[in-house]
């Protein structure tokens, strides 16, 4: 039974069953979150809640399918390939649909903290901030991969991809991070208190 389930939740067509079944879970968290944020909190509580869950639910199951083993992990050490670009152009040179499926999978594996981050957190308000942070946590997975010898390459263009997703993300949610920013500007400062 152990083997059957880590055999379902080890694919990618498992992972993508499973974020779907967690829909609800992330919609009820949303809801939650901005519930209690409202009642202690001025912050646009619903804005807020959205983009912390989002964040969650956007990244982790991407980072979760590329963190499966390969067939071989654990049998053969770590790949790293540092010349950039040399990776890409091999996928690309190879089966147009699995190329398609590579690339975009790479940009959208840290597209929701892209799009998200800066709506949440005032200090990434800049696309350049969001690909120093996509970068710094593709690295880290990247990393990851090569230490726990999961039969994949560790990659410089998964790194160029990953942040370059996020980077599209960004720009894409720019309209709303810049209402946010203003919307806090616009906030009444309380008044200070005699005497302190």
């Amino acid at each position: 039974m152990v083997e059957g389930w880590h055999g379902w939740i080890g694919t990618f067509r498992g992972v993508a069953l499973i974020t779907v079944a967690a829909l609800p879970l992330a919609a009820l968290a949303v809801w939650a979150l901005a519930r209690r944020r409202s009642v202690t909190d001025t912050t646009p509580a619903w804005r807020m809640s959205l983009a912390e869950v989002g964040m969650v639910y956007g990244t982790v199951p991407w980072v979760w399918m590329i963190m499966l083993p390969g067939d071989r992990a654990g049998a053969v050490p770590g790949r790293v390939s540092l010349v950039p670009l040399r990776d890409l152009l091999t996928i690309l040179a190879g089966d147009p649909v699995t190329a398609m499926g590579q690339v975009v999978g790479n940009l959208l594996v840290f597209a929701a903290l892209g799009f998200l981050a800066p709506v949440r957190f005032a200090a990434l308000r800049s696309v350049p901030r969001i690909l120093a942070l996509a970068a710094g946590c593709s690295v880290l997975v990247e990393a990851a991969q090569y230490v726990l010898q999961l039969d994949r390459v560790s990659s410089v263009d998964d790194v160029l991809l990953n942040a370059a997703g996020a980077g599209l993300a960004a720009l894409a949610s720019r309209r709303w991070w810049r209402a946010t920013a203003r919307a806090s500007s616009d906030r009444p400062r309380s008044a200070p208190v005699p005497g302190r």
